[in-house]
């Protein structure tokens, strides 16, 4: 029976015994955990001379002698020679040191395991029966992939439970933006983070299905706003991503798009700051990009246009917006603005706007329900009726908009893409 252990040698005493690559290997890790590392062997590789020249390691060039074992934690030897790597692991037991021996596994009392890292966290593998190497590295590739998979964001993500347990005082609050809603376009670092928390305070929108991925005993928190209807107002999401942090938990605030485009991420980062809660940001995909890019609308395109102004519909037009519809060099791009639609088409139209001007609203952008919608500025108002648009939706105002613009971009379908003219 093999028991795995992790051993704390910081500032710890390692004997390695022998000067070859091997012996160099073992040392390198052992530099790695900021061992106190003391190499015996007559001669030594060009790594271990240079590592003692730098004056990382002690090194004592002659051979090994019982008394080398005394005062330290751990011993590695890897001389090459089997007899001599069986007198170091000898010595070794009378001492109840423990010995790892490269040369011979079995005659050691420790092994050393076959290692991948993923951040702070160290995969090891060792066989409990008779020494495989092959069988053990393999064993640690596998799941070494299977972390690197849920990092990069593969279907495994969030399936292997990362969280830490902490102390109050350790809380703290991570946005992270959830992209558009393709559960494909969250980062990686936001699954990441999203592996390690132990609550999630979730909006409606985004790649809500990542939920479904998270470790058992997570806390979901819904605080979702539908339009018209805010059930959980801004300042009550503040004070409850600050009381959950202060209890000590890693919380992610998972957002759709991006935290800091019309996300309201500045607001719960004051709130947290405030409190004296630690508080990172990790961006999103912005759906004023994504969804546009994903319904084949470039929204800067060389020889047509070069700017972009984006917009909440909301707020209604801001004065660069209306202009920038009277230049046709830009592509304004507006967010929560189907609700108001009418109001924005008037204003526009008040203001000089051609009525036509290319309009695209793309709904459920990057999802398996995304719809496009086209039609004049004059005439965008009954097109969107007509079909029955509806958030959450991207208008899209510009010579971009048009239909036609990319010859080699695909066709849209016919039954998810509407245009009056």
């Amino acid at each position: 029976m093999t028991t795995m252990l992790g051993v704390e040698l910081a500032a710890r005493r390692v004997l390695v015994v022998g000067g070859g690559p091997v012996a160099a290997r073992r040392v390198q890790g052992l530099l790695t955990d900021a061992a106190q590392v003391v190499v015996v062997a007559p001669a030594v590789c060009e790594t271990l001379r240079d590592q003692h020249r730098w004056g990382l390691v002690q090194w004592h060039a002659r051979e090994v002698v019982e008394a080398d074992l005394d005062d330290v934690w751990l011993v590695h030897t890897a001389t090459g020679d089997r007899a001599a790597d069986a007198a170091v692991a000898e010595w070794a037991r009378d001492r109840r040191v423990f010995c790892v021996s490269a040369g011979d596994v079995a005659q050691g009392s420790a092994r050393t395991p076959a290692t991948a890292r993923s951040g702070d966290v160290l995969v090891g593998v060792v066989s409990s029966g008779p020494p495989d190497p092959g069988r053990t590295a393999a064993v640690r590739d596998g799941l070494a992939e299977h972390v690197r998979d849920v990092v990069a964001g593969h279907l495994r993500e969030g399936r292997i439970d990362l969280r830490a347990r902490r102390t109050p005082d350790e809380g703290r609050v991570v946005l992270v933006g959830g992209g558009p809603g393709d559960l494909g376009l969250l980062t990686i670092a936001g699954r990441r983070a999203l592996a390690a928390a132990d609550v999630v305070v979730v909006d409606r929108l985004g790649p809500v299905e990542v939920l479904d991925e998270l470790a058992p005993g997570v806390e979901v928190i819904d605080v979702g706003k539908t339009p018209g209807h805010h059930p959980v107002p801004q300042h009550e999401i503040g004070r409850i991503l600050v009381e959950q942090a202060q209890l000590g938990r890693f919380v992610v605030r998972l957002k759709g798009g991006d935290p800091f485009v019309y996300g309201r991420g500045g607001e719960e980062v004051l709130a947290c700051r405030e409190a004296g809660v630690p508080v990172e940001v990790i961006p999103g995909v912005s759906s004023a990009l994504a969804v546009p890019a994903a319904a084949g609308i470039p929204l800067t395109h060389r020889g047509t246009v070069g700017a972009v102004h984006v917009m909440n519909g909301h707020d209604g037009w801001s004065q660069a917006g209306l202009v920038g519809l009277r230049d046709a060099s830009c592509t304004v791009v507006v967010l929560m603005g189907v609700a108001v639609l009418a109001d924005l088409v008037g204003s526009a139209l008040e203001f000089g706007a051609a009525p036509s001007t290319p309009v695209a609203i793309v709904e459920s952008g990057t999802t398996g329900a995304q719809r496009v919608t086209r039609a004049p500025l004059g005439e965008i108002v009954h097109a969107a009726g007509r079909v029955g648009a509806r958030a959450p939706a991207v208008i899209v105002l510009g010579e971009v908009a048009a239909p036609g613009l990319l010859d080699a971009s695909p066709a849209q379908d016919p039954e998810h893409d509407t245009m009056t003219t």
